[in-house]
């Protein structure tokens, strides 16, 4: 598992500010390359390139990547606000870090400062006439370099925002998110179980700000841990809420302000949950974008059938899952314990808001039937149980808000087939 410092570096890579930071960094140096080039060639080049045919060109690059830099912008907040209108705000995180927008708009950036620099160094009269030339053929390339870059961001524009694409990096990031869980039941740690938790006479540890817990740095814990020769019971886990009233850990003994200050450190409290090590969160969004297609006011109930199959499909994955032992070999973390992801919660995050939400549509009702069948089929050893649970707490809904007794009697045919 990464550690916080890499976490961290991963979620800045993400950002806007930093690809055109780079990019506007490149572009600079790529303009006052030829200064320092124009000197290691001895012998005049063949063709002489004039200032004002450079100057030209450039002239036009700065003006137009400044339209199109401005122009960019605006499409990408319209994106989210489609994002977060047609889907939800809270997948509007993952639009934002499209890193192809992030890349076009670095480039267009990059583009407009190294026309500037150019034109400001032409001005001043510091490229000979190699330099001129070695300009003129770096500027060539800029300018191929922006025309692959719109062609793509052209044919980009016509997924960006849309409901379809925002789901797919919804169902994208849950399946990485779930995926980490199967090969890392508890993170690397050796799991807890919280039924059966003695902490009498542990040491509790407090959190010092109230939030959503987004990561958690299991190794700087492990390695304070064994130094003291201590076993840490972790009792949150990443997309919980916490509290400066709720103990996030124990430990047996009396305190330990170094392995205190390590835990509070190594937990990151943020006001908001992530996509990163938390699949509940995934599935709470994908069951907020189908109960938004079920509202009256949307009434697209072939958005909450495309989620349930997407939910099928995530889900499906759980086959591969299995309960460690205090041995297991993929416990990387001996010293501390953390609780294992349950199914019956991811469970309860899709299909509870959809079954209610479409608890008078029997085509939702159908699909859900089936996809429970589906998930039975594809992992009966694991899934079977929860899978009957929820099938009965839908079909009990639905036949309570059904008021059309053809629409009971096919849900209830379909049901009675599954449970045989």
């Amino acid at each position: 598992m990464i550690s916080k410092w890499q976490w961290l570096l991963t979620k800045i890579s993400r950002t806007l500010w930093l690809r055109a930071t780079l990019f506007a960094l490149l572009a600079v140096i790529t303009a006052l390359i030829a200064i320092p080039a124009q000197k290691l060639i001895n012998s005049p080049l063949p063709f002489d390139i004039g200032v004002d045919a450079v100057k030209q060109i450039l002239n036009i690059l700065a003006s137009s990547m400044l339209a199109v830099t401005t122009f960019s912008l605006s499409v990408m907040v319209s994106a989210y606000t489609a994002a977060s209108s047609s889907a939800t705000p809270r997948a509007t995180q993952l639009v934002r870090q499209d890193s192809t927008t992030q890349n076009v708009l670095a480039t267009f950036i990059g583009s407009f400062l190294y026309s500037l620099v150019g034109i400001i160094a032409l001005s001043t009269d510091v490229y000979g006439e190699n330099g001129r030339l070695i300009l003129f053929v770096v500027t060539i390339g800029v300018v191929i370099v922006i025309v692959v870059t719109m062609l793509r961001w052209i044919q980009h524009l016509s997924l960006l925002g849309r409901l379809g694409e925002t789901t797919n990096r919804v169902e994208e990031a849950l399946t990485n998110a779930i995926q980490q869980r199967i090969d890392y039941p508890c993170l690397g740690a050796i799991a807890l179980d919280p039924d059966n938790t003695n902490i009498e006479g542990y040491y509790a540890v407090y959190p010092e700000k109230i939030g959503y817990l987004q990561h958690i740095d299991i190794g700087v814990i492990d390695r304070c841990a064994k130094s003291q020769e201590l076993e840490v019971y972790m009792l949150v886990e990443p997309g919980h809420f916490v509290h400066t009233g709720q103990a996030v850990a124990y430990y047996q003994g009396d305190s330990n302000e170094e392995l205190n200050q390590i835990i509070i450190k190594a937990i990151t409290i943020a006001t908001e949950r992530s996509f990163d090590q938390d699949p509940r969160f995934g599935l709470s969004v994908m069951a907020e974008i189908a109960s938004r297609a079920l509202s009256p006011a949307i009434n697209d109930p072939g958005t909450a059938i495309d989620i349930i199959s997407r939910s099928v499909r995530v889900l499906s994955l759980w086959k591969d899952h299995h309960l460690i032992t205090d041995t297991d070999e993929k416990i990387a973390y001996s010293s501390v314990r953390l609780p294992a992801l349950q199914i019956d919660d991811l469970f309860d995050d899709i299909f509870l808001p959809i079954s209610r939400d479409g608890a008078g549509m029997l085509e939702i009702q159908l699909r859900l039937q089936k996809s429970f069948l589906a998930l039975k089929q594809i992992a009966p050893d694991c899934l079977t149980d929860v899978a009957n649970h929820h099938s009965k707490i839908a079909y009990d809904r639905a036949m309570t808000s059904l008021t059309i007794e053809s629409d009971k009697q096919r849900l209830n045919d379909l049901y009675e087939r599954i449970h045989k």
